[in-house]
């Protein structure tokens, strides 16, 4: 049995008002992208496929992985314009195994338990798949694009998606692949819902923690602080 990370750290952070990267930004005295590194480095994991900007390959090599002795990582990859292609660019980089399982995980979320990472571990091979998240606490509305409410779903029924997001590692190609392919795509925004969406194939919550956070804005950070 195989297990491959791959961390997504080639997004540009918009949201953060900050001139550098999310990922580089000091989280307790390291860049937020080395706190997710450092699980997966200390984990199960067999590989770690690590996805910067292509401008950053040679930077992240010395500066994050060198330095902070990240031996799991054996290959950086460039990402793409969007996120889709960026995890693709990883796949395609892999060598698939006959019992070869995938995650993925945004190098955003730096607060990644081992606890989760278990849990991930036992669905994926068990069922082919394991998504992390979290039962939503709020209420939830839909609206239109005038901002009144259309209708107010289920609460029992809705989750806040996270990432790993892991799955058995043909399937997660298989369905890559024809994701690429499909020009009427639309907005794929993680990887369960390309599965779902090409693949028959179902697709399991793993309930996570809710420290398990994504940076996105400065108070993020300052939340992590606290929590790591």
């Amino acid at each position: 049995m195989k297990i491959t990370a791959i961390v997504l750290a080639a997004g540009s952070g918009s949201r953060m008002k900050s001139d550098i990267p999310k990922q580089y930004l000091q989280l307790n005295n390291y860049p937020v992208m080395y706190h997710s590194l450092k699980t997966f480095n200390e984990s199960f994991v067999d590989e770690i496929i690590l996805v910067v900007p292509q401008n950053d390959i040679e930077y992240c090599n010395k500066e994050i992985v060198q330095k902070y002795g990240l031996k799991k990582v054996t290959n950086i990859v460039a990402g793409g314009s969007e996120r889709y292609y960026s995890v693709y660019n990883a796949i395609t980089s892999i060598d698939i195994e006959e019992e070869h399982y995938i995650f993925v995980h945004d190098a955003a979320r730096p607060l990644l338990t081992n606890e989760t990472l278990e849990k991930c571990k036992q669905s994926v091979i068990e069922y082919g798949t394991a998504v992390a998240g979290v039962p939503v606490k709020d209420t939830i509305k839909i609206v239109d694009s005038d901002k009144n409410v259309i209708s107010t779903p289920d609460r029992s029924t809705l989750w806040q998606v996270q990432t790993p997001q892991c799955f058995n590692a043909k399937l997660l190609k298989n369905s890559y692949e024809k994701m690429i392919q499909d020009l009427q795509k639309g907005n794929i925004t993680d990887d369960a819902q390309v599965v779902e969406k090409y693949s028959n194939a179902k697709v399991k919550m793993i309930e996570s923690e809710y420290t398990n956070i994504k940076i996105t804005t400065p108070e993020d950070i300052k939340i992590a602080e606290k929590s790591i």
